[in-house]
């Protein structure tokens, strides 16, 4: 008997190298009922997780997907030299209406795997902040013709928060680590992966 594959909801990163594989990817995103919506953005990897991405780039597309089997499969066909990010929601935390618009989205790693318990406290701490618009817990898949020689050991623990701000990327990146330090001084160790700042909604 076959087994199928779980599919998820959740966000993909792939870098923007302005070559035809980025631009006819980007296309292709636009016009896909599978994204939802789709964004340019710069991304910061943290020194912590810098050392394992050592072929990331500055400028990405971000889009927000439904189903995680069609971008997997998108990624293999436009597959590049440089790294994409899948990043798949197993549970979201939870969703809510925010003043302005989504102008950040930043993924965090969880250094030991969490108990239920340590997952609810996460999921409550985020959403007393009133600037996440959305959270979630998943894993991370990357997609990449010349994959890292270091294999990244916490792809199974993703936490992945989408803010509404008005506000500049800089005070929403410092917001950000206000959170995170919230959620270490409950004895959480929750580790800061990749932060994306949007610059453009193309869709």
């Amino acid at each position: 008997m076959a087994t199928q594959t779980l599919s998820y909801s959740g966000y993909v990163c792939a870098p923007y190298l302005h070559n035809h594989t980025s631009i006819e990817l980007k296309d292709a995103w636009i016009i896909s009922k599978n994204i939802e919506s789709l964004y340019f953005v710069t991304g910061t990897f943290s020194n912590e997780s810098g050392a394992y991405f050592s072929n990331s780039t500055n400028h990405y597309i971000l889009g927000k997907f439904k189903d995680s089997q069609y971008i997997i499969n998108d990624l293999n066909k436009y597959n590049q030299e440089k790294t994409s990010f899948v990043f798949s929601i197993k549970d979201e935390f939870f969703q809510k209406e925010v003043m302005g618009e989504t102008n950040f989205v930043t993924v965090y790693y969880l250094e030991y795997g969490q108990s239920e318990e340590d997952l609810q406290e996460i999921a409550n701490l985020l959403l007393k902040r009133a600037k996440i618009e959305t959270a979630g817990v998943g894993y991370m898949n990357m997609v990449c013709t010349s994959p890292s020689k270091f294999t990244f050991p916490y792809s199974e623990n993703i936490v992945i928060i989408e803010v509404a701000s008005e506000k500049s990327h800089q005070s929403v990146k410092k917001y950000c680590e206000e959170t995170k330090r919230d959620v270490n001084r409950k004895g959480l160790t929750m580790t800061n992966l990749l932060s994306l700042s949007i610059l453009d909604k193309l869709k």
